[in-house]
């Protein structure tokens, strides 16, 4: 940026890079607010798992393909949407509304996601246009070609994606001491 045009324009990058960088111990304050406020049953534990499940694998899919950083990810879930780890975050997130049962989470959740989510979609994109000039206008164009490339499982687990698996398994077994603890 040259530095030219409206104080609120010049604040707005600096306040979503801000709110993407948080983004993640924001989270973890929100999700402990949230299974205070949950009031899950054996069912909406089981049906909202069953959701975060798949969202937790579409996940693990494109951790398996992306090369953070180094390239513009055309393979995998990358060839059919842009931000696939953000969508599967939000299907877990769903699926830990449905669990909790609660209109008050359902709400904080979908605040949390449009902020968050929305300031992380627009930092990252802006980055990526500027590291892989070019390259990324014409992938978020659809110009771009697929690339063929397998899952690999050293991928995911080079991404940490072990640490979304965990915190489902945490997330799910805290609803069920919630629901243990109110019954």
């Amino acid at each position: 940026m040259s530095g030219q045009g409206s104080p609120a324009r010049s604040s707005v990058p600096a306040v979503a890079a801000r709110l993407a960088r948080l983004r993640v111990p924001f989270g973890f304050v929100l999700a402990a607010v949230c299974l205070w406020l949950a009031r899950p049953t054996p069912a909406s534990i089981a049906i909202g798992m069953l959701i975060a499940a798949g969202g937790e694998a579409l996940r693990i899919w494109a951790a398996g393909h992306i090369e953070k950083g180094r390239e513009i990810t055309r393979s995998g879930p990358y060839r059919l949407m842009r931000h696939p780890l953000y969508a599967g975050s939000t299907i877990l997130a769903v699926g830990f509304v449905v669990a909790a049962r609660s209109v008050t989470v359902a709400l904080v959740v979908l605040g949390y996601l449009l902020l968050t989510f929305g300031a992380a979609v627009r930092v990252e994109e802006r980055v990526l246009d500027q590291r892989f000039a070019g390259e990324y206008a014409a992938y978020r164009a659809g110009r771009a070609p697929p690339v063929a490339r397998r899952f690999s499982v050293a991928r995911a687990r080079a991404n940490r994606e072990y640490r979304a698996v965990a915190g489902l398994a945490a997330g799910t077994a805290l609803l069920v001491l919630r629901w243990w603890i109110d019954r």
